[in-house]
């Protein structure tokens, strides 16, 4: 028997249905099928506790049910009430401000921050919004945030790199390497390297490579104990060299030279060792950037004591992509350059060298694809 102040429900059998229908839905939403059995259980008498523990509910929101469909009706008392349970709506101007305060920098709002953290955003953005005359963001959540960044397909945090054509003359300059390139595959394809009495070679320099000398003893791996090589964290640094290398882009031998440096005077050397290292009645062609060593005064002067022996190509600035020795850099790079660990700085140079000379025993002629068969439209 019902054990409550509460009066009881006048249902007609047009809203019995309802309840019904709604109570079994599996498409209605949740709170509508929860307080549609609140109501059937309190019509069939139940007290409001056990009504509270049929449904694992609590007694408040029982009361809360029953008291609206006291005041307003059954059918009303399914619905949230105008006003109530529903959060400030987002409007579309909030939305593009919260984007526009995104796409600005951090730094010049007066953080010290290069780009924005979700938090320091959110920060932001609740700290100004109601001076921006949106008051509705003050409690914005990550959640929220990310909804609107994402609809906006803006993401403030992360860093994407693009290569500016500072050269007005790009188009013309990769035409004119693209040529070569076509050039050489056509040669390189009839097999006709026996008559020909002059080469092309991919040149640059790779500056940067760290001597590193481990300070404890390096552990090589050991059954049973431990599967990989092991090093202690601490190491010394030794200093640096460089690699001035070029490419011979018809037999995929590499000259290469090993300085501190690469000035004017470590190129004229790498010159030198070329001009040696072909026959004197052979033309040089020489593809390679707009470094300045490779125009110098002293550069000149060396070359016009070598007439008619060479010819540079130059790739456009911010071109290096355009340059076949990269994938030769990024080839050592990945194999015998990485984790070496050496004793003394001369030891890394005789191991670059050596690891050359194995590459050179079984050398490899790199192709060059990208835009080649667009080449007459360039």
């Amino acid at each position: 028997m019902r054990r409550t102040s509460k009066p009881k429900l006048n249902v007609s059998s047009s809203e019995m249905e309802t309840l019904k229908k709604i109570s079994k839905s599996r498409t209605a939403p949740l709170r509508e099928v929860l307080r549609a059995k609140i109501l059937l259980q309190y019509i069939e008498e139940n007290t409001i506790t056990a009504i509270a523990r049929n449904l694992n509910t609590n007694r408040p929101l029982v009361e809360r049910c029953l008291n609206k469909a006291i005041a307003y009706g059954v059918l009303t008392a399914l619905k949230d009430l105008p006003g109530r349970g529903l959060k400030p709506k987002i409007t579309d101007d909030a939305k593009s401000w919260v984007l526009s305060i995104a796409c600005q920098s951090p730094n010049s709002l007066g953080y010290a921050h290069e780009t924005w953290t979700y938090s320091l955003l959110k920060k932001h953005i609740r700290e100004n919004c109601k001076q921006a005359g949106y008051p509705m963001l003050s409690n914005i959540g990550n959640g929220v945030l990310n909804k609107i960044l994402s609809q906006g397909n803006i993401k403030p945090h992360k860093i994407s790199y693009y290569l500016e054509k500072r050269d007005p003359k790009f188009e013309i300059k990769m035409a004119h390497v693209l040529k070569v390139y076509k050039e050489i595959a056509i040669i390189n394809g009839n097999n006709d390297k026996e008559n020909l009495k002059q080469t092309t070679i991919s040149y640059d320099e790779k500056p940067g490579i760290q001597a590193i000398k481990n300070i404890a003893l390096q552990l090589q791996p050991v059954i049973g104990k431990h599967s990989t090589l092991q090093r202690d964290y601490e190491y010394k640094r030794l200093g640096t060299v460089g690699l001035l290398a070029g490419i011979d882009l018809h037999n995929g031998e590499i000259i290469p030279l090993i300085r501190d440096k690469h000035r004017s005077k470590e190129f004229i050397e790498f010159l030198t060792e070329v001009d040696k290292h072909y026959p004197e009645d052979w033309k040089i062609r020489i593809i390679l950037d707009n470094h300045s060593s490779h125009i110098s005064k002293e550069t000149k002067e060396w070359l016009l004591k070598k007439p008619n022996r060479f010819e540079f190509v130059f790739t456009p600035k911010h071109g290096i992509w355009l340059n076949m020795i990269e994938m030769f850099f990024s080839k050592i790079t990945h194999s015998f350059l990485r984790h070496i660990r050496v004793n003394t700085k001369q030891e890394l140079i005789d191991r670059i060298y050596q690891g050359i000379n194995e590459i050179n025993k079984e050398p490899v002629v790199f192709k060059w694809k990208f835009k080649l068969d667009d080449l007459s439209t360039i």
